[in-house]
């Protein structure tokens, strides 16, 4: 009897929704968010420094420029790396062009499918999470000051969320190479029904774990990416808000190629395309 042929595995790839707001105390978002089929990622121009909002859609821009040509797909830890390194590469240049802009930077979070695996690529604070089995757990660990003291056991966790140095990051991308070595990458097995939520520091500095579990928890990915924004706004966070939530889903065919932009990159030029 002849073998049976051996079908492959239907690729596990992204459903999206993502929302992106100012909020009621800021009066620009510096933060940038993209989303398709393969891959997300939110970017938080670092509050303080110089031209947030230009950096994280500097990186957002350049970033989804790249993914264009294989629409969203990154094959390797080690091509995830280079693409980011470019990116940040970008910024050192506007700065040399425009030093006006000396200063800014921006964290990144970001989630890439390759049909079987998820690569986590995070810098700075804007975090990644898993929902899985109504649980949902930190994929990333902050790049913060008051992180490395929770880790040191100098401070709690309750007493972190109050710090006034909370928003102090050690690691985030500003142009310079030794930016995109410290980024971190994990790789993670594709499960099917697993939720993914990507989330710049005004959802998660405001809004506690179980709250963010239970609004994250119902709808579709839409649904629960605006129910994120309104959560944020009742607790009257003082930043930007930028969420992505991905559910695992099969693409028994090659889904459409339509990347989704958010935040200060939405409101770039560059970001409009015809693919």
């Amino acid at each position: 009897m002849a073998d049976e042929p051996v079908t492959a595995p239907t690729p596990l790839g992204l459903a999206t929704g993502q929302a992106s707001t100012t909020g009621d105390f800021r009066d620009g978002n510096e933060d940038s968010l993209y989303a398709s089929a393969w891959s997300a990622f939110v970017a938080d121009g670092v509050g303080g420094h110089a031209a947030g909002e230009v950096a994280s859609a500097t990186v957002a821009i350049r970033l989804a420029s790249i993914l264009d040509a294989t629409r969203g797909r990154v094959p390797s830890e080690e091509r995830l790396r280079e693409l980011i390194a470019i990116a940040n590469a970008d910024l050192g240049l506007r700065v040399r062009v425009d030093p006006a802009l000396a200063g800014m930077a921006t964290t990144l979070v970001g989630l890439f499918a390759d049909g079987t695996h998820l690569r986590v690529a995070h810098t700075g604070d804007s975090r990644a999470y898993r929902l899985r089995s109504g649980r949902l757990e930190p994929r990333t660990q902050d790049d913060s000051l008051v992180a490395e003291l929770v880790a040191s056991g100098a401070l709690s966790d309750d007493d972190a969320r109050s710090h006034p140095l909370r928003s102090v990051v050690t690691h985030v991308l500003g142009g310079a190479p030794e930016d995109a070595a410290a980024l971190h990458i994990s790789v993670e097995a594709a499960r099917r029904g697993d939720r993914w939520l990507l989330a710049s520091d005004g959802l998660t500095d405001y809004v506690t774990v179980e709250a963010i579990t239970a609004t994250l928890a119902s709808g579709s990915p839409q649904d629960a990416a605006d129910a994120l924004l309104e959560l944020a706004r009742a607790h009257e966070t003082r930043d930007n808000v930028s969420v992505i939530v991905a559910d695992v889903v099969e693409y028994p065919e090659d889904p459409a190629y339509a990347p989704v932009f958010g935040g200060s990159a939405a409101d770039d030029p560059a970001s409009s395309r015809e693919l």
